[in-house]
């Protein structure tokens, strides 16, 4: 490979301009109507909207517009199981949009998910959206450099997410280097400083160093000036000035169940509570007929319930102990998830047994309002299986019951902990992207008022 090949390669397509939107759908609200317009102006942006504030029907005004402007179709890319959620939404709102998995242009607005994407050229389309872009950092390696390789070469991009966590850099930097702006290592080396530190190696699987990025003492206000130039945040309409009408979140219940070991660890008289990754792995495994039983119990009533879980052990478990239980699993076949997934979205099961990692990304199960949860470090991992039913358009209050052992109890202290981090880091973004906002980029024709000095 030569070097202008290279070089070629690394591209990002010049024009990343957008243009006037026109004759957006009526149905969007006014703070929907604003960001689409934005999004429509920008080109390629990012809209980081919480779960009920109707990511879909903005990606699909969006994408209708691009379809308008350019005449190519634009290919929606949404996470698995959620391809249907996204063609029953755009025929409620009269879009042109169809599934498919074979790699064909099936409309206007062409959806499938993720891992379909290698059979999909991109010359064929003007305009990729991303939906659950969150899910793009939680790829392998291949996965993640395919959907960049993809969305760098078509000139409209959009990345939609309810992601909890602004301050979850890996997530910017590859949503940057996902809509042609900063590469990751890029924003990091600028914003960034790297703290490599000796720590102890207890509580890890090896010793050694960690390193990790913080952001340089004088750097705060231009990175999240600069992260508002590519996207907007938005909690509720409140956050923009708008009425928040309908959008009130129900009352969320969160209940902490502790169990006890029926053993000891290995090589110990009595039953000490877990410190450190590795005993609290140790600790989970030694309470896992416990847990599960605990988490059985508490879902004996329940109508409609998603029993979340982390293990293997832990999904067949429960799916053996819970009346009607269904699990999705890791080995199932993209198509037999995706046929689970939307059963329970049709409410055709009564107990959905997963992990996060398969169904805690883009469903909407405003039917269930009931869970249990074994805990883990992922604070997003947690944020989003609560959202899948606590969100707007909820009718009833979410009961989750959160089971856990004496060292998981740390555990929920560190979500916690990632809770208000996220909740003031969250704040400071919306107010940065409200001042963005402030100044519009297409008029000139202001006047000012400068120092006579400077006019004589």
């Amino acid at each position: 490979m030569d070097y202008s090949t290279f070089l070629a390669n690394k591209a990002q397509l010049a024009d990343s301009g957008g243009f006037e939107p026109e004759g957006l759908p009526s149905h969007l609200f006014d703070y929907q109507t604003n960001l689409v317009e934005w999004a429509v102006r920008k080109g390629r942006g990012g809209i980081f909207a919480d779960c009920g504030l109707g990511k879909t029907p903005m990606a699909l005004a969006w994408a209708e517009q691009v379809y308008r402007h350019t005449g190519k179709p634009v290919l929606f890319l949404t996470p698995l199981a959620v391809g249907f959620q996204i063609t029953t939404e755009a025929e409620k709102f009269g879009h042109d949009a169809a599934l498919s998995r074979n790699g064909q242009v099936a409309a206007p607005v062409t959806i499938t998910n993720y891992e379909q994407l290698d059979k999909f050229d991109w010359r064929e389309f003007s305009g990729v959206v991303c939906d659950e872009s969150s899910a793009i950092k939680s790829f392998d390696g291949s996965r993640r450099a395919e959907v960049t390789e993809f969305m760098r070469r078509i000139q409209y991009r959009l990345l939609g997410t309810a992601t909890a966590a602004p301050n979850d850099y890996i997530e910017l930097g590859t949503s940057s280097e996902a809509l042609g702006y900063l590469g990751y290592m890029d924003m990091l080396t600028r914003f960034f400083v790297n703290d490599n530190r000796s720590v102890s190696s207890r509580g890890r699987d090896m010793g050694g160093k960690a390193i990790e990025w913080r952001l340089k003492g004088h750097a705060a206000e231009p990175f999240w000036r600069w992260v508002s130039s590519w996207a907007r945040a938005i909690r509720k309409p409140s956050d923009y000035g708008y009425s928040d009408g309908d959008h009130h979140l129900p009352k969320l219940v969160v209940r902490e169940t502790k169990v006890d070991a029926n053993r000891p660890a290995d090589g110990t008289l009595f039953d000490v509570p877990a410190h450190g990754l590795r005993e609290e792995r140790e600790e989970n495994r030694r309470t896992l007929i416990e847990r599960c039983e605990a988490a059985a119990a508490k879902l004996l009533d329940a109508d409609r319930a998603v029993a979340w879980c982390h293990l293997n052990d832990e999904s067949a478990l429960l799916t053996e102990l819970i009346d009607g239980a269904v699990e999705v699993i890791g080995s199932d076949t993209a198509d037999a998830k995706e046929e689970k997934l939307a059963a329970f979205t049709r409410g055709e099961i009564r107990v959905l047994v997963t992990k996060p990692a398969i169904g805690a990304w883009g469903l909407n199960w405003q039917h269930c309002h009931r869970m249990t949860y074994f805990p883990s470090h992922s604070y997003e991992q947690w944020y989003q299986s609560i959202r899948r039913c606590w969100r707007f358009g909820q009718r009833h209050q979410v009961e989750v019951d959160v089971i856990t052992t004496e060292g998981g109890s740390r555990v929920l202290a560190n979500l916690q902990r990632k809770a208000d981090q996220a909740d003031q880091m969250f704040s400071a973004l919306v107010e940065h992207m409200n001042q963005a906002r402030a100044i519009d980029a297409h008029r000139y024709d202001t006047p000012l008022e400068v120092p006579q000095w400077l006019t004589a």
